[in-house]
This record gives C-alpha cells, sequence and structure tokens, in this order.
C-alpha cells in the first residue's frame, strides 16, 4: 500500500501538480493518464525514490518491496537472462550467489556447511526452487523464445530487452509494482499475456499506459493528472472517459450560464448605475457580478489534434496485387512467395509475431525497399501515401516545422500551413522550432499532417499509434474509421486495431492467415486458433510463407 499526503512538485516555478491525497491500495490496480508533459512519468519516479518532490509525504509500510520496471536497457549486459530476471526479487538474488559461492569453495568448512544450510531454507522459503521454471513461463509469455533464455543481455536486441525487463519488474510478486508505458516493444499476443497476468496479480500495480484496451483490461482505477491536480477515480479508462465527458459538459453548460447571468448584471450595472434610486442594486449587482468573473473554468492540459484524411479521388476496383513476394535481410527469409490481393473497402490489420515481415512488406509496397523476386501491381486509381515506423531521414535537415511541411503542402502560403499546424498542435512559437529536435511524438504529428495533405486514397502505416499519447491515438483512430479509402497498418494498440480494421492478415513462419472480421472476432475463432498453433509450432513451420 502507498499512502500520498498533500505532495506538490514544481519545475522552474511551474507548478507540475500541488496538494495531491491518493491511497493505492493492494487488489488493485492504477492507470496514470494525463497529457504529454503532465508529470505521469514524474509521478512514478516519486513513488519510486528516484526523484525528490518540494512537500507532502509518501508512506510505504516497512517491509513491503517495491518493484520498478528499469528503463535502461545496457544496464545488465554482463549478465545473463535469468540472473537478470530474478534480480527483480534482490534478497532471492543474493541469497542464490551465496549460496552458489559457498559450494564452489574448495576448501568446505563446517561454518560453510551451517551456513549453505541456512541459506538452503532462505531459499526455499523464498520459492527459490520454483523461481527458473516462473522466469521462463514469464519469458516465453513475453513472447522471449527458450533459445534466449540463457543468453547474455548483451546478445539481446532492444526489443527482447524491454521484455527481460518486464520480467524482471513482475519476477518474484512484489508488494508494489511500478510499470511505466510496459506495453511498448510489446506484441499483442505478449500484451494479452500481461493483461491476463496483472488481472491475477494480488498486489499493488500502479501503471502508466497509452493503451486503451490494455487500461480496460487491467484498472480498476484511473489516476488522471490534469488541471495541475491528481484526481482518482473508480472504474477503467472507458468508465472514466463517459465521466470526463460528463463532467466537462456540466462545466460548459455552468460556464454558460454564468456568461449569461454576467451578461444581464452588466446591461443591469451599466443602465442603473448613474440613476439614484437604482445606485444601490447596481452597486449590489456589481459585487455578484466581480465574483462570478473570479471563478473562470479550469483550463484542461489536454489537446486532441485534428486528423481527418481526404482522398482527391475515390479508388477503383483495382487497388493492389501482391504476387509471389521473397525477399530476405541479413540471411533471414522474411518474406518467401508472398501473394496478397487488396479490395477496395479494404482496411487490413497485419499482426501476429513476425514484426520484420510486415515491415519489410510495407517497405516493399511503398517503393522504399526491393524485392528479391516477385511482382507488386498497383491500381491506375490509387494514390499512395506511406508512415514508416522509422521516419528519422525526414527531419535530418535544419528546416524549422512550418518550412518542412510546406514541401509537402499543395497551399504555399504561410498562413495556411501554420493554420494547419496549430491544429495538429503546433501553435505560435512552435510551429518555427527546427525538426532535428523533436520528439517521436512530434514528429508522427508531423507524418501525418504530410499524409492528410497528400490526398491519397490508400494509407499505408507501420505501428502509427508508436509515440503518441492518448488525445493523439484516439484523433487518428477516429479519422481512419471514417476514412473512405483504403488502409494497411501494423499496430500493438489492440482497441485501435479492432476499431479501424474490418480485416486480418496474419504473416506467421508456416503460412499467410487472411480472414474478413474484426480484431476481436478474430483472436476467437477457434480455427484461426488451430492454424495459428499449427503455423508457429506445427511441422510446416518455415514452408509456404
Amino acid at each position: 500500500m502507498i499512502t500520498v499526503t498533500d505532495l506538490s512538485l514544481s519545475f522552474s516555478e511551474r507548478p507540475l501538480f500541488k496538494d495531491v491525497n491518493l491511497k493505492f491500495t493492494p487488489g488493485n490496480c492504477y492507470g496514470i493518464i494525463g497529457a504529454n508533459g503532465a508529470g505521469k512519468s514524474t509521478f512514478l519516479k516519486i513513488l519510486s525514490g528516484e526523484l525528490e518532490h518540494d512537500k507532502g509525504d509518501i508512506l510505504i509500510p516497512a517491509g513491503q518491496r517495491l518493484a520498478v520496471l528499469k528503463q535502461d536497457h545496457f544496464a545488465f549486459d554482463a549478465y545473463s537472462v535469468k540472473d537478470t530476471v530474478m534480480m527483480g526479487h534482490p534478497k532471492l538474488y543474493a541469497t542464490l550467489k551465496e549460496r552458489e559461492a559457498i559450494y564452489e569453495k574448495a576448501d568446505f568448512t563446517e561454518a560453510d556447511g551451517i551456513r549453505a544450510s541456512e541459506l538452503e531454507g532462505e531459499f526455499a522459503e523464498m520459492g527459490g526452487w520454483e523461481a527458473e521454471n516462473q522466469i521462463e513461463q514469464m519469458l516465453s509469455g513475453l513472447g522471449l523464445e527458450e533459445d534466449f533464455h540463457d543468453r547474455t543481455m548483451a546478445e539481446l536486441d532492444e526489443g527482447q530487452k524491454v521484455r527481460v525487463l518486464l520480467a524482471q519488474a513482475i519476477f518474484g510478486t512484489p508488494d508494489i509494482l511500478l510499470l511505466d508505458e510496459p506495453t511498448n516493444g510489446l506484441d499483442l499476443e505478449s500484451i494479452a499475456w500481461l493483461e491476463e497476468f496483472l488481472i491475477e496479480f494480488p498486489n499493488t500495480v500502479i501503471v502508466v499506459s497509452h493503451d486503451r484496451h490494455f487500461l480496460n483490461s487491467v484498472c480498476t482505477h484511473i489516476c488522471d493528472i490534469d488541471f495541475g491536480k491528481i484526481r482518482m477515480y473508480s472504474g477503467n479508462y472507458d468508465f472514466w472517459f463517459q465521466m470526463s465527458q460528463i463532467m466537462q459538459r456540466q462545466a460548459r453548460d455552468q460556464q454558460k450560464k454564468r456568461e449569461d447571468k454576467m451578461k444581464d448584471l452588466r446591461e443591469f450595472i451599466l443602465r442603473f448605475s448613474a440613476n439614484a434610486s437604482k445606485s444601490k442594486q447596481a452597486t449590489s449587482r456589481k459585487r455578484v457580478y466581480d465574483k462570478l468573473a473570479l471563478e473562470e473554468i479550469e483550463v484542461t492540459t489536454r489537446k486532441f489534434p485534428y486528423v481527418n484524411f481526404k482522398s482527391e479521388r475515390e479508388v477503383g476496383n483495382n487497388v493492389l496485387r501482391v504476387e509471389k513476394l521473397n525477399y530476405s535481410s541479413e540471411g533471414v527469409v522474411l518474406l518467401k512467395d508472398f501473394s496478397l490481393t487488396v479490395n477496395r473497402t479494404d482496411k487490413i490489420a497485419f499482426v501476429g509475431m513476425e514484426h520484420n515481415s510486415k515491415s519489410a512488406f510495407f517497405d516493399i509496397i511503398a517503393g522504399e525497399a526491393k524485392q528479391e523476386s516477385g511482382e507488386v501491381y498497383w491500381g491506375q486509381t490509387t494514390k499512395m501515401s506511406y508512415l514508416g515506423k522509422d521516419n528519422t531521414p525526414y527531419f535530418a535537415n535544419d528546416l524549422n516545422i512550418t518550412d518542412w511541411l510546406r514541401q509537402y503542402s499543395p497551399e504555399q502560403d504561410d498562413g495556411y500551413v501554420r493554420g494547419f499546424l496549430g491544429r495538429m498542435l503546433f501553435s505560435g512559437d512552435e510551429s518555427l522550432k527546427p525538426v532535428r529536435v523533436l520528439s517521436g511524438g512530434e514528429k508522427v504529428r508531423c507524418m501525418l499532417s504530410k499524409l492528410m495533405l497528400s490526398g491519397a486514397n490508400v494509407l499505408v502505416l507501420d505501428e502509427p499509434t508508436n509515440h503518441l499519447d492518448l488525445e493523439a491515438i484516439t484523433s487518428l483512430n477516429e479519422a481512419l474509421e471514417e476514412f473512405p479509402g483504403v488502409v494497411l497498418f501494423n499496430s500493438h494498440d489492440h482497441e485501435f486495431v479492432n476499431s479501424v480494421a474490418n480485416r486480418i492478415v496474419e504473416i506467421t513462419p508456416g503460412g499467410v492467415i487472411d480472414r474478413m472480421m474484426p480484431f476481436d472476432d478474430y483472436i476467437g475463432d477457434e480455427q484461426v486458433r488451430a492454424l495459428r498453433t499449427e503455423y508457429y509450432h506445427g511441422s510446416v513451420k518455415k514452408a509456404n510463407l
């Protein structure tokens, strides 16, 4: 349990939050949400003791173990994967290493035997004998294959390290678990495993995430950072969202009533302030007016970008036909005789664990990579625009945001371009910021602006929700639902995939699964499950991709 009392923090005299009072209790999962820069990660760092706060108290009962998802992906490079996970339970890991060191002694003494016996008891009491099996199950559940379990962390790529560090945080059932964006870098299958784990987790979980389905699945409470405060609501993300809409509507209605009343008072004061018989009433109304004028509505930090894709022309019946594509990278076969026909009403989500295969396919059809063999046929009426996973090359120049976007705008007028950027939350001096220094989320919003100006009727999007906050994801989600053209995309956001896609394509090591159905139906389909089991683990593995 964590008790937060009168917590306040400011950065450069700007209050981040003030007089926060919260209690986090066992058996509950608390989702921390808020706009970018609101202080979500900062709040977790304060709870973990990594960052000092200005005033207030944080009480964690003595003896309770707190685990944090580590962000330094290189800190454990010298250790094995299993040892790194076990370090999540420091006492168990220390006991294991001391025990191993004693047994490795060449001159094993009687005192060593006594100490070894004590360590054996402590090791067993902490569940040490079951630890290795638990670690292997966790790593497999998070999508790290058995081949990697005995390797060193230095041998793993960035995505694999993320999974190991997540396993480290959740290992050994800590009393308090702090997770900052735990679904980043995970595929949909691994996220589903983590959701089930946290639903069954018996202790306190506090998590920051931009994944709406994840927040809905695991959270019992939502802590919203806004207006310089942190407010706690019972229920999951959808419940909070409905409540927030009602509260905002009530606030707007109250503001409208206040403005109407102020208008009536102002007219009365102007009409009768010079009238001796009415002067007392005018003075009384002036006091009421002044009080109303001071009660301004709170300004939210949440801002939703305006995302809207408009096609220059309607897409025809012949959209895209791909025949027997073959492609390898660094000796690894990513596509083998891959064929696909895209229809004019398709919004296709490419799912599954073969992430490099999906990105390779997108790069090939967008003309950014060349297949080894096979053909790609685009229809004559199609105009395609592409948002790749890595857009760094687009921003390797000295342009500011306005001049950068002007390159892709049919209207060169400065007012038009800056107005367009304003709707994408680049207002005022922000539109003059050099593109080299933009954050990941700002770069994605720039690329979305480029796509909107293209007039394309086919959009190809490789993980477009990466780096975006909940507000931007929601805006993009709604825009793609309303888009009349074709969408080919890949995302780890369950809600995004389920609400946008009407067709699911999964590239597996043993074959392609292609179904015309929403994602929730796809993952619940028994035939699909059987095929996935066969294609990932059956005898046809690596055949007929």
